[in-house]
């Protein structure tokens, strides 16, 4: 049963001129104290999501978009700073992107923030999408089963960091620790310091398509499927229960997985859609080229497969998927009880905060969706 909502927050700024027709998102290029908007958005957010009692708010690691779509770089430090401004409030990594990292500096900084912020912070993993983003720190991302193989080496050693209390690893791209002399001594373990008090650690993991299933049954991840039709979901939903009995894990279907949806409530779905529109578009805008439309056709075909879509969406399509969620309160609460019933093992869902759309505009969506669904499930506060 749905027992927990959060956000999810990319870290878009406040884009001007939005919309198919806007600007396009090649163009778009903003100075310095309009890219830091993301810092001051993510601490009216927090605050906002703790006093409504919202369960996290999910945050994304990016880099060097002057264009300010997404412009957070490290999660774990802005989620320590966010967890002193708020009480109970959780933050998700969605994600930290893990071949951009040292996997020991990221063990280390995400135990720092377990530690400072008494288990408040949620880890999330990611393999990265963006070329400007992977191959500038050096890294593949290009080469899909190079990247691959890198970031299933990097989270081994992490989840040996993590749980032992010394380790050492010899693989392909990393040996740890290196065979050195340290005071005296033949180096052959190493210890993290410090390691996470919350063990062991709760791991979150896109699925963006079947391929990770496996992995991430396999290591005990929980997954988030976002912004994807309903035929799409179902299809994922039965291969992460399955895959997850095969490693162990008994879960009803929806179990250990978080839902992702688009929203926005007005009095009707007519005026919903005219609100929402030009933060959809201006998502797609940016998000389609690198294949974020998961959708299916009437075959079940997903879009960009042969025979199927390969375009951009619109709203109205998002809407047939139930993807995004458009009209007065009660259409939300309707869906989210259909949901309920087909994926009985669900706890999560995420809300987006589309990409694009004013601070305000967004923290007044929540507030209703506080006031007029949250109370009608089980954990939330009424307001």
């Amino acid at each position: 049963m749905i027992k927990h909502f959060s956000v999810l927050y990319v870290g878009n700024i406040e884009l001007d001129n939005v919309g198919t027709e806007g600007t396009p998102s090649d163009e778009r290029t903003y100075a310095n104290e309009d890219l830091i908007q993301s810092f001051r958005s993510s601490e009216e957010i927090a605050k906002l999501m703790d006093k409504l009692g919202f369960y996290a708010l999910w945050m994304a690691e990016h880099h060097f978009q002057k264009e300010g779509y997404e412009c957070i770089p490290n999660i774990p430090l802005l989620s320590v700073h966010l967890a002193k401004m708020t009480k109970t409030l959780k933050f998700g990594c969605a994600f930290n992107i893990v071949p951009m990292w040292h996997p020991l500096r990221l063990a280390e900084d995400y135990a720092t923030a377990d530690i400072l912020t008494k288990g408040r912070v949620i880890f999330g993993v990611g393999r990265g999408y963006h070329s400007r983003e992977v191959e500038t720190f050096g890294f593949p991302v290009i080469d899909n089963q190079a990247n691959r193989e890198l970031f299933e080496e990097q989270i081994e050693i992490i989840q040996k960091a993590f749980n032992s209390e010394r380790f050492s690893h010899a693989g392909k791209h990393y040996t740890i620790p290196q065979d050195v002399e340290y005071r005296g001594y033949p180096l052959k373990e190493i210890t993290l310091v410090p390691r996470p008090i919350n063990l062991p650690v709760e791991t979150w993991q896109p699925i963006v398509s079947g391929n990770s299933i496996e992995f991430m049954a396999r290591n005990g991840f929980k997954g988030i499927v976002s912004l994807t039709g309903e035929k799409l979901v179902e299809q994922v939903f039965r291969k992460c229960m399955d895959s997850f009995s095969t490693y162990g894990r008994d879960v009803k279907l929806g179990g250990d997985l978080a839902l992702g949806i688009g929203f926005y409530i007005s009095d009707t779905q007519d005026k919903a859609i005219q609100k929402l529109r030009p933060y959809h578009d201006e998502r797609y805008k940016w998000f389609a080229p690198f294949g974020f439309v998961r959708y299916t056709d009437e075959k079940g075909r997903p879009w960009g497969t042969p025979g199927a879509p390969a375009r951009r969406p619109s709203l109205e399509d998002g809407v047939a998927q139930k993807a995004w969620i458009c009209g007065p309160s009660d259409r939300l609460l309707e869906f989210l009880r259909d949901i309920e019933e087909q994926y009985p093992g669900l706890e999560h869902i995420i809300l987006h905060w589309p990409e694009g759309m004013p601070r305000n505009m967004f923290m007044d969506q929540l507030k209703v969706f506080a006031k007029d669904v949250m109370p009608h499930f089980n954990n939330s506060k009424r307001i």
